[in-house]
């Protein structure tokens, strides 16, 4: 016996094709969701080692920060311990420096033998940053 047609029968061939059409598509479809699917884990993990490392970077930044302050704070106890009225005077004009550093005041002590009066020179207005030139107005008379 010989099998010389081995397809579907006319009548039935346009449902066949368009099963085999879907079973194609659903195969597609499926590949193109894993694809996907490991696309978005890859980039899921990929922020999670660097938000770990991040993390991991920021206690490390930390606990450096705080063994350095803790060792700052020792050797100025330690200082303080042999000389305490220098440390605290030190430890004064440190902080004042810092505080007044950005102010545009100016103080003036008084001394020993002063008279209360102490001649006043405008140093913020005679630096340069702090004037203004104003262009020259040029009008004609109406």
């Amino acid at each position: 016996m010989l099998i010389e047609n081995a397809g579907p029968p006319a009548e039935v061939i346009d449902a066949f094709n368009e099963v085999q059409r879907a079973r194609q598509d659903e195969t597609r479809l499926q590949e193109e969701a894993r694809s996907y699917a490991n696309t978005l884990l890859g980039d899921a993990r990929g922020r999670a080692a660097a938000l770990r490392e991040d993390a991991a970077a920021y206690s490390n930044r930390v606990v450096q920060e705080a063994t350095g302050e803790a060792q700052r704070f020792n050797a100025i106890y330690a200082e303080y311990v042999n000389a305490p009225e220098v440390t605290r005077k030190r430890l004064f004009l440190g902080t004042m420096e810092e505080v007044y550093s950005g102010s545009e005041k100016v103080l003036i002590e008084s001394g020993a033998n002063g008279s209360g009066v102490v001649p006043y020179l405008p140093l913020p207005e005679l630096r340069p940053s702090a004037r203004t030139t104003t262009p020259p107005t040029t009008g004609t008379g109406n």
